[in-house]
């Protein structure tokens, strides 16, 4: 996490061609564009390169009025940096007192193909290589399972799952060499990958935990292949989780001529794991694993603000490291164990005191929970 003005955040998502990435984003996006959201939201979503924000805008209307769906970006890897600027609240002083007014969530969509086929020679293969490298810094990546493939394989479902997984692995494998300084793991990588089904209106009876039993039934071998290759990759890998985290997504639902955009499932999600799951996860890895410094350093270097909003406690701190080994441990191990009625409370003061910010992450907390609740997110309990 990068601090400035905003909050930055990354997030890695893989998919496929065809599992729903574009779609799924588009849908995220135009739904944050419509009237009521603008209406009831703490915060407004905004893309930063305005040309990307019609074009994610345009697929929703293209989806909502027409049942048009977007084109699929064949080999073309493309980021988009989305800002969550917050509303202003009804205490100005307070406002211009955090430590950040904003959040960006950076999300790099990872051509699917690159992982089925090979690359047709020198300079795709570079351009691939460029094109993971500018993803490291993402702390959650999110797979993508196909629900229309599961269903084109009922019964089987080994055989589209097997397939997913090792083509994932071997993916990784061919990068290794070229990502690897001098063969030397990495300290900036995704350490957080979420099993997300997409098109999961698809399979209406397949809640999260059916989801995660039937990966562990169908494809735990391949799973546990792909840990395996990542953490040979990354520098403390006992700070990683890799099938650990699952969640049920949906970016509408579609029927012959219609497309009903209305009806999502997990969209809400998007931003409470890309902004908290990482912080609570970081804070305690640290506090459980003995880790390398530099490991140490880089979970917990985006961590000190978050907690100075929710708790006001970390204004002057000695050095990155002082986040968790100093005076703020307290205040750390307050925020990864908040929860139910307590987040419920500070939440609820928040949004009384007009603290739009304070407000909109102790929401993203308590969807995370609110997830769980409905079977559609299941968080690692190690």
């Amino acid at each position: 996490m990068q601090l400035s003005a905003a909050l930055e955040q990354h997030i890695a998502v893989f998919g496929e061609s065809g599992s729903g990435k574009t779609v799924l984003l588009s849908s995220f996006y135009g739904a944050a564009q419509e009237p009521a959201y603008l209406k009831d939201s703490l915060f407004h979503v905004v893309a930063d390169d305005i040309g990307q924000g019609s074009r994610l805008h345009k697929n929703y209307l293209g989806m909502k009025s027409s049942a048009s769906v977007p084109e699929a970006n064949r080999f073309r890897a493309t980021s988009y940096s989305l800002s969550v600027k917050m509303r202003a609240g009804s205490d100005p002083e307070a406002t211009r007192a955090q430590p950040f007014n904003a959040l960006r969530l950076v999300w790099h969509d990872y051509p699917g193909e690159w992982f089925e086929e090979d690359v047709s020679g020198p300079e795709e293969g570079q351009r691939r290589v460029d094109t993971f490298r500018s993803l490291l810094r993402s702390d959650v990546a999110l797979l993508l399972v196909d629900a229309q493939r599961m269903l084109d394989n009922a019964g089987e479902e080994e055989r589209y799952l097997k397939s997913l997984f090792a083509n994932l692995k071997n993916g990784l494998l061919n990068l290794k060499d070229d990502l690897l300084d001098d063969g030397q793991p990495l300290v900036e990588f995704p350490r957080i990958w979420v099993l997300a089904l997409s098109k999961s209106d698809l399979l209406p009876d397949l809640d999260v935990f059916g989801f995660r039993d039937l990966l562990v039934l169908k494809a735990s071998d391949e799973i546990t292949e792909l840990r395996n290759v990542i953490a040979e990759m990354v520098e403390g890998s006992d700070a990683l989780s890799v099938g650990e985290d699952f969640a049920l997504l949906s970016s509408a639902k579609f029927e012959v001529g219609k497309i009903e955009v209305t009806e999502r499932i997990g969209l809400d999600l998007l931003l409470p794991l890309a902004a908290m799951l990482p912080i609570e996860r970081h804070i305690d890895w640290t506090q459980t694993q003995q880790l390398p410094g530099r490991v140490a350093e880089s979970l917990l270097g985006g961590i000190g603000p978050v907690v100075d909003v929710l708790f006001k406690r970390l204004s002057s701190l000695p050095g990155k490291l002082g986040i968790f080994f100093g005076t703020a441990g307290p205040s750390l191990q307050l925020v990864a164990q908040l929860a139910g009625d307590k987040l419920k409370e500070m939440n609820d003061e928040a949004r009384a005191k007009g603290d739009n910010l304070k407000a909109t992450l102790t929401g993203f907390r308590l969807d995370l929970e609110g997830g769980e609740e409905r079977g559609i997110f299941l968080r690692s309990l190690r």
